[in-house]
This record gives C-alpha cells, structure tokens and sequence, in this order.
C-alpha cells in the first residue's frame, strides 16, 4: 500500500467503472437531498398527529437543514483522512438508522431529534458523493457531464420529494416518508460495501471537531432567533439574545479556524476566487430557493386545498425542469461560459419567483404552481451546475473532500437560514391572519422577498465570479 501524501490508495485491484461510482454516489446524493422536501407535504399530517406547533413544522425541516449544513465540512475532512468509500458507508448507516427512528417516533421531540441525526449522517455521506463522482472522471468536459448529472439528481430529489411525500402519505402514512429510507438505504449499502473502491489523501491530521460544534450551534441559534421574531418582534430579549449569540458562536467559529493546527474550513481557501465566489452565491441561491417547495406545498394544501398526493403531484413539472436544467447546463457552459450560466440560470429563477408572488386564494394550477415552478427550477438547475464546477475548481488533491462539504454547506446554510427568515416574513405578511385570503399575502411576500434577492445574486455573479 502506498504511503505517500496525496496519492490515492485502493483497497481492491480492479478500479470500478466510472459509470458504477457515479451510479452509487448519486443514489445517495437523491437520498440525502430527497429528504430535504419529501417531509413538507406531510407536515400538516405530521402537525396533527403529534400536535406540533406552527415553529415545530418549520424546525421539522431546519433541524435537518442545520444538522446537514454545520457538520458537512467536518463530512468532507472525514472522508479525505479516513477514507472517501468508509464516510460514505458511515453516513448513509447512520442515515437510515435515523430515518428508522423519525418514523417510529411518538413524540414531536421524537421526531426532531431523529430529523438532526438524519441531518448528521446526511453530512458525513453527501461531501463523498461529490468527491467520488470527481475523483472517477478525469477533469474536463467528461467531468463536467458528472457533475451535471450529480447536480440532476440532486436537484431531482429535492423536486421528487413532493411527489414521493404524497404518496406516501396519502396511501400508507406520513411515517413511510420516512420508514422508505430505510430498505432503499439498506440496498445502497450493500451495493456500496461490494463495488465501491477506497481512496483518501493520504494526511492523517486530526479532525476539527470544536469547529463543527461551534458552527452547528452558531446556526442553530441563530435560526432559533429569527424565528423568535416572529412572536416577539426583533427588539424583544427573546429575540436579541439568540441572535446575538449566534453572531457570537459564529465570530469564534472563525477564530478558531485562524488558530488552530488543523482548521476545519481552512480559510486561505477562500483566498480562491472560484471557491470564494461560487460558495458566496451558492449561499444567496439556498436562501432565496430553498423556501420554494416549503411556501407551494403549503399554499397547495392550506389554501387551495389539495391532497398529499395532488399536492406532490401538482410540482412534477417543477422536477422535470429542474433535471432538464441541470442535464442542459454543460452544453450552455461550452457555448457561454460558466459565469454567463450561472447568472442568466438565477435570473431566470428570479422571474419564476416574481410570478410566483402574483398568486391568490383561487389561482387556477396552469398559472398559479405549474409556469412560475417551472421557470423558478429551470433556472435553478441551469445556476446549480456551473457554480458547483466553478466551486471545485482549483483545489489540491487533499482538499477535494473539504471543497465538495463546502459546496454543499453554502447551499444548506443558507437555505436553513432563508427558511426561518422567509417563515417570517410570510407569517408577518398574513398580518395575524389564519384563513385562505391572508395565507397567500404572507406566502406571496416570502416569494417577491426572494426574487429580489436572487436579483441580487445575480447582480453578485456577475461582478464577482471567474470568467473561465
């Protein structure tokens, strides 16, 4: 076995095909990001059966959000020390022993407590699914094609979420949207175990685990404060205080990373303007994007009324255009440039997000879900794929893992954190309201707050990411 630093090691003597590597790392890239939104049509099944709260439906998503964005990085270093195939199997393992769990709770803690440990298995495993599709394909356009189908699928499972939800709960129950984890998850890792070939970059340091700790709470904080604004307005203790502690854990976070021997985010990284730039926007696009499934589940079934299942139906052709997006991405990136790409992807996204903000309590479904959700996931699947091979542009060998968490982290991060402000400003837009007419003021403020964001991220893109 070769002992050099940076040189890749495998545990078998015949490689695997690079379609097989592919195969599994995005199987369980759909798995990971799939439960991102498959729990959101079931949330008012998941609100009555264990009487949660308004906040407790949103913390249902963000405590696996949180989980997922805070100890990705720490995933990513894992896998270029101990081995990229070992993380990958740890973190789909304790994935599915958590999906096992959330669907057999009884409680909501129960339930919150298994969606954060399926959060933390989600990062260990996600940063080895980039770093095993870019470590199988050699750099260039064969690359640029994995990656735009690693992109697809994840954009895939987010969209499928929907609809797999709706089913799920509409025929057995909203705990198979869950349970489903557990037999697909068993699958992979026997697939997985047998085919996959071992690597990692050959440095033993140490994992940061105090920075995990401290960016985790950091987030989890200050999501919890934002959401406080909510019943408490932003003056109020309740509010500051977690907002201020967040900022805080956040601050040392960072101080942490300057000093110690073996930083979790090694911020001379940032140093790069692909890596810099592209994790900038990425973190815009999450915020901005990640509420779009929460708000049109909501909006489909609270107020115009649909079942689970029609529910996750209604948002099909949004996950068609989001794959059609992703797949058409490369050849877009050959003709234009990856910055041109990225940019005309958000505003496009940013369009779907302004018509979106034009809906009502009796929109018909053609021009109140389909259209705007089909131009909002277009785009983002045109944005998603040049700014994830810009991001891993660049980096050493023994940085792969690390820059492929960071990707990630950015997108989550900020969605976790765009959710709890956008919860917010839709519950401050139904001014105190409950029925139908208020439901969509508050929805429909959240989606104009994010078209003017993404406005801006595109405004960013252009001024601030590499031409190449």
């Amino acid at each position: 076995m070769l002992e050099a630093a940076d040189v890749s090691r495998v545990s078998r003597p015949a490689t695997p095909a690079a379609w097989l590597v592919v195969a599994l790392a995005c199987a369980g890239q759909f798995l990971v990001v799939l439960d991102v939104s498959v729990v959101n049509v079931a949330l008012p099944s998941m609100r009555t059966d264990l009487g949660l709260s308004a906040p407790g439906l949103q913390w249902v998503v963000n405590a696996y959000a949180i989980a997922f964005a805070g100890f990705m990085l720490l995933g990513g270093r894992a896998g270029d020390l101990y081995g990229r195939k070992r993380m990958f199997l740890v973190g789909l393992g304790l994935f599915t022993l958590a999906s096992l769990g959330g669907g057999l709770a009884q409680d909501g803690w129960q339930l919150l407590l298994a969606r954060a440990v399926q959060g933390l298995g989600a990062a260990v495993l996600a940063p080895s699914t980039l770093t095993l599709v870019t470590a199988a394909v050699p750099e260039g356009a064969a690359r640029a094609r994995a990656i735009a189908t690693w992109t697809a699928v994840g954009a895939g499972g987010g969209a499928a979420g929907g609809v797999v939800g709706g089913v799920l709960v509409d025929l057995l129950s909203w705990r198979w949207v869950l349970l489903i984890n557990v037999p697909v998850g068993a699958v992979l890792l026997a697939g997985s175990a047998f085919r996959l070939a071992e690597s990692r970059a050959g440095d033993r340091r140490r994992l940061d685990l105090p920075g995990a700790l401290l960016v985790t709470a950091g987030l989890a904080t200050l999501a919890y404060g934002i959401v406080q604004t909510e019943a408490r307005g932003w003056t109020a203790a309740a509010t500051l205080v977690p907002l201020l502690a967040g900022v805080a854990l956040i601050g040392l976070f960072l101080l942490v990373e300057a000093r110690t021997a073996a930083p979790l985010m090694p911020l001379g990284l940032l140093r790069l303007r692909s890596v810099a730039s592209a994790n900038t926007a990425m973190f815009v696009s999450g915020s901005a994007m990640f509420c779009m499934w929460y708000f049109l589940t909501l909006y489909a079934q609270n107020v115009l009324g649909y079942s689970p299942l029609a529910a996750g139906l209604a948002l099909v052709p949004s996950s068609l255009a989001v794959v059609t997006g992703s797949k058409l991405a490369p050849r877009l990136m050959r003709a234009a440039g990856a910055r041109t790409v990225a940019t005309s992807g958000t505003l496009l996204a940013a369009a779907g997000f302004g018509w979106q903000s034009t809906m009502s309590a009796h929109g018909p479904y053609v021009t109140g879900i389909m259209l705007p959700g089909i131009l909002m996931m277009l785009g983002a699947g045109v944005a998603g794929t040049p700014l994830a091979a810009l991001a891993t542009s660049g980096a050493a060998p023994g940085e792969t893992g690390l820059v492929a968490g960071l990707v990630n982290t950015s997108r989550t991060m900020g969605g976790s954190l765009g959710l709890a402000v956008m919860s917010t400003i839709a519950a401050a837009g139904t001014a105190g309201g409950g029925g139908a007419e208020a439901l969509t003021e508050g929805y429909a403020l959240a989606f104009r707050t994010s078209a003017a964001l993404l406005l801006g991220g595109a405004l960013l893109m252009r001024a601030w990411l590499p031409r190449g």
